[in-house]
Order: C-alpha cells, then sequence, then structure tokens
C-alpha cells in the first residue's frame, strides 16, 4: 500500500475516533474532536496531492478516497443533526447532491467516460470541512472565556450547515451541466 492509500486509510481511521470524542463531555474531548476532524481533513489534501505528484493513483484510491471523504463528512453533519447544530434538511440537501453526482459519474465511468473532479466540487469539499470544523470550535470560545456567541452557538452553526448546503448545491448544478451531455452520449 502506497502512501497516498495509507492517508486514505488514516482517514476512515479517524472517522470513529472523531465520532469517539464529539460524544465525550468536556471542552478537551471537544478539542480532540477537532484535532480528530481537522487532521483527517488535511489527508485529503494531502493523499492527492501525493497520488499526482509521486504517481501513486491507484484503483484503490480513486474508490476510497471519495468514500472516505464522504464517510468523514457524513458522520460529522449526521452528529450535528442528532444534536441540534445543523437542520436536517440541510443535510438531506447535501446528501441527495453526493448520490445524484456519485450516481451520475459511475453510470460515465461505467461507459468509460472518466469524469474528473470539478474546482466546484473541490470547493464544496471544502466549504463542508471548514464549516464542519468552526462548528466544532464553537463550544471552545466559552472555554477560553468568549461567552457573547454562547447564545448564539445554535444559530451560527445553522446557518453554516445552509451555506453548506447551498455550496453543494451550486457544485451539484455545476457537475449535472458537464455529466448531462456525457450521460446523453452514453446511451
Amino acid at each position: 500500500m502506497n502512501t497516498a492509500n495509507k492517508l486514505t486509510m488514516l482517514r476512515m481511521i479517524l472517522i470513529p475516533v472523531f465520532v469517539l470524542c464529539f460524544y465525550m463531555s468536556g471542552y478537551l474531548w471537544d478539542l480532540f474532536a477537532i484535532l480528530a476532524f481537522a487532521v483527517a481533513s488535511i489527508t485529503d489534501k494531502l493523499d492527492g496531492y501525493i497520488a499526482r505528484k509521486y504517481n501513486q493513483i491507484t484503483s484503490f484510491g480513486k474508490i476510497m478516497d471519495p468514500l472516505a471523504d464522504k464517510l468523514l463528512v457524513f458522520s460529522a453533519f449526521i452528529l450535528m443533526v442528532n444534536v441540534g447544530q445543523i437542520h436536517a434538511v440541510a443535510f438531506l440537501i447535501i446528501l441527495a447532491r453526493e448520490f445524484t453526482v456519485t450516481s451520475m459519474r459511475a453510470v460515465a465511468g461505467g461507459s468509460g467516460k472518466v469524469i474528473a473532479a470539478s474546482m466546484s466540487g473541490k470547493l464544496k469539499t471544502v466549504c463542508q470541512m471548514t464549516c464542519i470544523i468552526v462548528i466544532l470550535a464553537l463550544p471552545l470560545f466559552r472555554a477560553v472565556g468568549i461567552d457573547f456567541l454562547a447564545d448564539y452557538e445554535n444559530i451560527i452553526a445553522n446557518v453554516l450547515g445552509w451555506v453548506a448546503a447551498a455550496v453543494t448545491v451550486w457544485s451539484g448544478i455545476d457537475y449535472a451541466v458537464k455529466l448531462v451531455p456525457v450521460l446523453k452520449e452514453t446511451k
């Protein structure tokens, strides 16, 4: 297993670590949850860079890298929906886009057409991960004496959830515009 694939697997391993830390009580656990999520997020960028730079692109990586990204982001959003930080509809919009684009890419791929990740897809991932990290960090402001945000944490979290959903929809439209003509050719 090459370095890029090891980083992808590290991201997968960090998901249950993140979930466990998320559910534990106390600011230290909140910090550990942020760190686990942030490290996992960084491996997303790093594994792709290493795979391209050192010619470590593999079939395993092509499948597992996007899967690991989705599992990481989905686990965070599910946890946040569960505690009322993110509106369930915002998460369902994100989920619908991911399944739709992934399905369209799979159909195109089954016909030999490869649809590479677009800039909008990369920005969507960065936006989602950034929103999640900010939401995870909100309780830590209280820990360092910044209390004025305390009354607004859920509002801020929900707004960030809707921002992530909006960027996700924009990215989905961008992919659809590119994929529909390709899918028509595959018939």
